[in-house]
C-alpha cells in the first residue's frame, strides 16, 4: 500500500472521529430535542461516513476490489438518515414538546390537522 493511500485513509478516519466526537457532544450539550437532533444525524451521515469510506479504500488497496457490503452500508446510511431525523422532527413538532427560547418560530410547514392538542397518552398507562 502506498504511502499516498496510507495519509488518505488515516485522513479519513481521522475526519471521521472528529464528526462523531463532535456529534455526540452536540447531543450531550445542547438545550433541547430539536437542537440534540442535529448531532447525531450529522454525527452518523458524515462520521460514520467517513470511516466507512476510509475501510472500502483500506480493503480496496490491500485486497485489490471494493467489498458491496460496505458501500451498501454507505448509501443506506445517507439515506435512512435524514430520514429518520425529519420524522423525528415533525413528531416532536405533533407532540409541542418544549424548545428552548433560542429555537425561536412557529413552523409554518405544518398544517392544524398535523399539530396535536397535547401529548397523545401511553397507550399502556389507560386513560383515566
Amino acid at each position: 500500500m502506498s504511502l499516498f493511500v496510507e495519509a488518505l485513509i488515516s485522513l479519513m478516519l481521522i475526519t471521521g472521529g472528529v464528526f462523531v466526537f463532535i456529534g455526540s457532544l452536540g447531543m450531550a450539550h445542547l438545550r433541547d430535542f430539536y437542537m440534540r437532533l442535529h448531532g447525531p444525524t450529522k454525527a452518523t451521515t458524515l462520521g460514520i461516513g467517513c470511516m466507512l469510506i476510509a475501510s472500502m479504500g483500506y480493503f480496496w488497496s490491500v485486497d485489490g476490489h471494493i467489498d458491496i457490503q460496505e458501500l451498501l452500508i454507505t448509501l443506506f446510511l445517507f439515506i435512512t438518515a435524514p430520514v429518520s431525523a425529519h420524522l423525528l422532527a415533525k413528531t416532536g413538532l405533533h407532540l409541542r414538546l418544549r424548545h428552548a427560547q433560542k429555537t425561536q418560530g412557529k413552523p409554518i410547514e405544518l398544517r392544524s390537522e398535523e399539530v396535536g392538542d397535547k401529548p397523545v397518552p401511553h397507550p399502556d398507562k389507560g386513560h383515566g
